[in-house]
């Protein structure tokens, strides 16, 4: 979960996030050398009292500023094409969880699992507790850690949106429209994230709260569920 004054995304436990964060990296990188590029330019022709009689219709010159963004938006093309088949392709899912936003809460069920469901709300905050603040449920979900999870989504009265940043997905809880996801989490513990479109007065109050295990303990979990 992110920290007072990070600026930079929060540590990937994915690879889909890493990823993400690489591509990133990558475009910042083009992005800067074009400014770079392109401030010179403009601070040389202010700083110039005469021009340059080799830039003023200079083909060379021309042909370069014209094929270069092509080149520039090729590099980032690819990478960003790739990226989009891997975050939407699902590849042979161990388990599925199905997904369903409510005013103002979440309710989740293990259809492989004999239909396991459960409602997860917002805990109110307790500092006697020790739980985080708008960000603790009751019901939190449970997957095992390097299993393949498919999450299908969607909602039961208005827009809603479900997201775990540390994972590097987001997807959209639409009434009537089933959208899917899929993530590996390649590290146990907690991970964090809050509904991402505004549905009403208590969208600050429907966080969500996965709890990653080892696939041991996962079935000792489902298990106890089913009994």
């Amino acid at each position: 979960m992110p920290s007072w004054l990070s600026a930079g995304f929060q540590n990937a436990y994915s690879p889909l996030m890493e990823q993400l964060i690489f591509f990133h990296d990558h475009t910042m990188t083009m992005i800067i050398l074009v400014i770079s590029i392109v401030s010179y330019s403009l601070i040389s022709m202010f700083i110039m009292v005469t021009s340059n009689k080799f830039m003023t219709e200079s083909q060379q010159l021309e042909l370069f500023w014209t094929i270069s963004p092509s080149l520039i938006l090729v590099l980032i093309g690819l990478p960003s094409i790739k990226l989009l088949y891997m975050l939407d392709e699902v590849y042979n899912p161990n388990i599925t969880l199905k997904t369903v936003g409510h005013q103002w809460y979440w309710s989740y069920e293990y259809s492989d699992f004999n239909n396991i469901e459960f409602d997860s709300y917002m805990i109110n905050s307790n500092p006697k507790n020790n739980n985080f603040r708008l960000l603790d449920v009751d019901n939190k979900i449970m997957v095992p850690m390097n299993s393949q999870i498919r999450n299908l989504i969607t909602a039961a009265d208005v827009l809603h949106s479900w997201t775990i940043p540390s994972l590097g997905v987001k997807a959209d809880a639409v009434p009537g429209r089933l959208n899917q996801i899929n993530f590996i989490c390649n590290s146990p513990g907690l991970y964090f994230g809050q509904c991402s479109e505004i549905c009403g007065t208590n969208h600050s109050f429907m966080p969500i709260v996965m709890e990653v295990i080892s696939p041991k303990f996962f079935i000792k979990w489902i298990k106890s569920n089913i009994a």
